[in-house]
């Protein structure tokens, strides 16, 4: 087996574009729930929001790839507001049943072909994102050490999506340790109670809903940007469960939890996909036990089994608190 280039690739998936992708998501659903309580299981509709606004923006109104991604922002709080005004004085299965269903009717209406003339249908949408890559301010070559190099382009994509990534934990961390923060995580212990404070704790929820589903969208809107192309299939639920995992694993309501487990997720994915490829590759599994279109799932299997033990014997993450769980617990 080729340990060197399985480790090696552990590694670059480590800090790659899908750790920076998943890792707004996750900071987004942390503010939602991890710091609020609110059960939002479309975050990916958030980010496919971003996504088609910037690519439409840019294609259809000929606006700048900055402008676009204010209108992505723009998009998302829409959203927000779209969900939040009838589901936030509900229960909170009452969002998360909303939030799924319209992400997935989002989903269905940029696939539609009565849309394909704004949309692309099912093909998607490309030519947009030419103005990311003409603010590139490296020189062509090849950048960075060990596993870790990369082309001028590379290293441009990871420059701007690990600053975003700072920003948004910059931003979480300001937010939540001023007096706003305070009262979404009370709301989280018992909205009752802060009710009876005398504060709104609909408007808080919303503003929660707001600024979670906005962080969303910028991971949307880089997704497309390194990609250069948006199509629907990208945008199932599954990248929402991703984010959750990588939430899990790093840590409920902790400000670096999403970013650490988001990093971690993806590099044990890529660590169990060599490992099992090249066991297959190298005889090791007999095909009559799988083959090599079987190995790909097994990661996720043995992903999930480890996500389930985490879960089992530490609910919090590796780096969270039990304290910062009760709603859970």
């Amino acid at each position: 087996m080729d340990w060197s280039s399985i480790i090696e690739n552990a590694l670059r998936a480590l800090v790659g574009r899908e750790a920076v992708i998943y890792a707004l998501a996750a900071i987004g659903l942390n503010v939602h729930f991890g710091y609020t309580g609110l059960l939002n299981f479309g975050q990916v509709g958030f980010m496919a929001v971003g996504a088609y606004a910037v690519a439409i923006s840019v294609l259809e109104w000929g606006v700048p790839l900055l402008v676009g991604g204010l209108f992505g922002i723009g998009a998302a709080v829409l959203l927000a507001l779209l969900l939040g005004l009838p589901t936030l004085r509900l229960r909170a299965d009452y969002l998360a049943i909303v939030t799924i269903a319209t992400s997935e009717i989002f989903r269905l209406m940029i696939s539609a072909p009565s849309w394909r003339a704004v949309t692309g249908g099912s093909d998607g949408l490309s030519g947009f994102a030419g103005d990311f890559q003409d603010l590139n301010v490296f020189p062509d070559g090849n950048y960075g050490f060990g596993p870790w190099r990369y082309t001028e382009v590379g290293m441009w994509n990871l420059l701007v999506g690990w600053t975003l990534v700072l920003l948004a934990v910059l931003l979480v961390y300001l937010l939540i340790r001023s007096p706003w923060g305070r009262v979404i995580k009370a709301i989280r212990e018992d909205e009752d109670a802060v009710r009876s404070l005398g504060k709104n704790v609909y408007f808080y929820k919303m503003q929660s809903l707001v600024l979670g589903g906005v962080i969303g969208a910028v991971g949307g809107m880089y997704w497309v940007s390194v990609q250069a192309s948006v199509t629907p299939q990208s945008f199932s639920p599954i990248p929402t469960f991703y984010a959750y995992a990588a939430l899990i694993l790093g840590g409920l309501a902790k400000l670096w939890g999403p970013v650490v487990g988001s990093m971690i997720f993806w590099t044990l994915l890529s660590l169990t996909q060599g490992v099992v490829n090249e066991a297959v590759a190298n005889d090791y599994i007999p095909d009559s036990v799988m083959d090599s279109i079987q190995a790909g799932n097994v990661r996720f299997m043995l992903v999930g089994i480890g996500l389930i033990l985490l879960l089992v014997f530490r609910p919090q993450g590796l780096f969270g608190d039990r304290r910062e769980i009760a709603l859970q617990d």
